[in-house]
């Protein structure tokens, strides 16, 4: 089997683990397997018809949601790929410490299963895990190559042809002065059919691992998939379905700037590149759930869909994440197209097709898996993270967290916020409370009424803007975040 980047640990840290990695057969007194599927950039309302713009087909996740239990109100933490895959290893927030940056957490997931006789395997062909050193956590990592702008394997006889405008996409310059998208679709050699793409790979890949596996208990297997991030550039055949009328250049990539640089043509076909390629994911995410079927896997494993975050794809006159476009001055809150993230669960005693609504975020997850597993831990540094497994089984279980806030690593600079930053907004289950709107005034949204959090109404509730300051304080105090993240808010 050819291996793009694959990889075998060894050192003193794995000693005892390979000295109890012996074959057994499944006894109920045994933990559970663990198998995580992270999606990247995979909106809340992709789900079971959320959506009012251009649904998308999920019928593979919004089956697996008759067997899980859905988090209605699970809210991204540490901003974006990376910090939030910091905050699932470790029970622990990063942003307030830290910006994107390799992995130097004391706690890692697989290192803490590992005392429990888990082996654990990565499988990813998100680009930048191995980069951020996550790859040295597992027992052993395989990632698939070429998304976005990494450039495994150069092959320059062949022009690099101009794939969209400059003016329609991100800002930056990157291979031979080339942007992103361009760059993506020369290394990946202009694919046009579905077998070519990165969701069946990376699929395929754990659906061996699997079948090569099955009988080894406990494990965890962690399986990134890196779409459907940007570049979107599923099959056009899977676009049509969404934008059969289109003529124009693809849009197969978003400005990270004003939505309203688009014209609505353009715009309704980035959605459409957008959705195609959230669909794929699906159906090769369920490629994989049907291989829990081949195994009877279900009644031994723990199962999760999640995501880091999600995407603007017009809301709030933006397209992307965050503001990289030399044209929008903005900052940019976490609005909740960005915020707001599925969180699928299914596991043994847990009843499927049901909704649990507590607060809740990445790095509540870890937490969550030792409870399920009746297994004791002692991490490194303690969590930040509260278990929400009671919830899950049905019992009563009083809030886990009085406000989810989601944020990036921010920090003053000569007295001010940096231009363009991504500022954090603080969410319950009614309000969305913004420290720092696009303009940098506070910003209060009432979510019961306005879901999509368009309509400013801090001026009509200034004590409800007052008490959700409080508490976005009394969140950073409760974590122990430094002194200089806090000055930012005081």
């Amino acid at each position: 089997m050819p291996h793009e980047n694959s990889q075998k640990l060894t050192g003193p840290e794995y000693e005892d683990t390979r000295a109890r990695s012996v074959r057994h057969s499944a006894t109920p007194e045994q933990p559970y397997n663990i198998l995580i599927i992270n999606s990247d950039t995979y909106r809340y309302d992709n789900l079971l018809d959320r959506a009012d713009t251009m649904p998308v087909a999920t019928p593979c996740l919004d089956a697996f949601a008759q067997r899980a239990v859905s988090m209605s109100h699970f809210y991204a933490g540490s901003f974006p790929t990376i910090p939030e895959r910091t905050d699932l290893i470790s029970g622990r927030y990063a942003w307030p410490w830290h910006p994107w940056q390799p992995l130097a957490a004391n706690n890692k997931m697989p290192l803490l299963l590992n005392q429990h006789g888990y082996v654990t395997q990565l499988i990813c062909d998100c680009p930048h895990l191995f980069n951020a050193g996550f790859n040295q956590a597992f027992n052993a990592a395989y990632q698939i190559r070429g998304q976005e702008a990494d450039l495994p394997f150069l092959h320059l006889n062949d022009a690099i042809e101009n794939v969209m405008p400059r003016e329609k996409t991100r800002t930056g310059h990157h291979f031979q002065d080339r942007n992103l998208v361009d760059l993506h679709r020369w290394t990946n050699r202009y694919w046009c059919c579905e077998e070519e793409t990165f969701p069946p790979r990376t699929a395929a890949q754990a659906v061996r691992w699997l079948e090569e596996n099955d009988s080894y208990r406990p494990f965890l297997l962690w399986v990134d998939f890196f779409d459907p991030h940007e570049p979107w550039d599923a099959p056009e055949y899977m676009v049509r379905k969404y934008d059969p009328d289109y003529a124009g250049v693809p849009m197969m990539h978003p400005n990270y700037g004003k939505a309203s640089d688009y014209t609505p043509e353009e715009l309704h076909n980035l959605r459409a590149h957008y959705c195609a390629e959230a669909e794929l994911v699906d159906r090769w995410v369920g490629r994989i759930f049907q291989k829990l079927d081949d195994l009877n896997l279900w009644e031994s494993t723990i199962v999760i869909f999640t995501t880091d975050h999600g995407m603007s794809l017009g809301e709030h006159n933006r397209t992307g994440k965050s503001n990289i476009n030399d044209q929008d001055e903005r900052l940019w809150p976490l609005y909740p197209e960005v915020a707001h993230i599925p969180f699928l669960i299914a596991a043994p005693g847990v009843q499927g097709g049901t909704t649990v609504d507590l607060l809740a975020q990445p790095a509540d997850i870890l937490p969550t898996l030792i409870e399920l597993n009746g297994i004791q831990v002692e991490p490194p540094d303690p969590f930040h993270g509260v278990s929400f497994a009671a919830s899950l089984k049905g019992a009563p279980q009083a809030p886990i967290h009085d406000v989810a806030i989601c944020g990036c690593y921010l920090r003053q600079k000569d007295g001010q916020l940096p231009s363009t930053s991504v500022t954090p907004i603080a969410y319950t289950h009614q309000w969305a409370y913004a420290p720092f709107g696009p303009d940098g005034t506070p910003e209060l949204f009432d979510l019961q009424t306005n879901p999509e959090a368009t309509e400013n109404v801090i001026a009509d509730h200034p004590d409800v803007a007052k008490d959700m300051h409080r508490r976005f304080i009394g969140w950073f105090e409760e974590i122990g975040a430094p002194a200089d993240a806090l000055d930012v808010y005081r």
